[in-house]
């Protein structure tokens, strides 16, 4: 296990960051006409800044950055 000692300014600062880069996967996925392997990558790579977001945000910031992704066992 690793920890991380920052002042309050710099989570702030990592926080916008992390805002600034999934807002971007998050337009950048809304568009229909990614290749499947692109797409997939955006949204591990969209993953992993998530849940480094939920380790700086409050919950209240972050449920605003939750994805609903369709289930897969769900038959339509």
């Amino acid at each position: 296990m690793m920890g991380l000692l920052i002042s309050q300014k710099e989570s702030e600062e990592m926080m916008y960051l992390l805002k600034k880069e999934m807002d971007e996967l998050l337009y950048d996925l809304k568009g229909g006409r990614l290749n499947p392997v692109v797409k997939r990558a955006m949204e591990e790579r969209y993953q992993i800044l998530f849940r480094l977001f939920i380790r700086l945000a409050p919950p209240n910031e972050c449920a605003a950055y939750v994805r609903n992704r369709p289930r897969k066992d769900v038959m339509k």
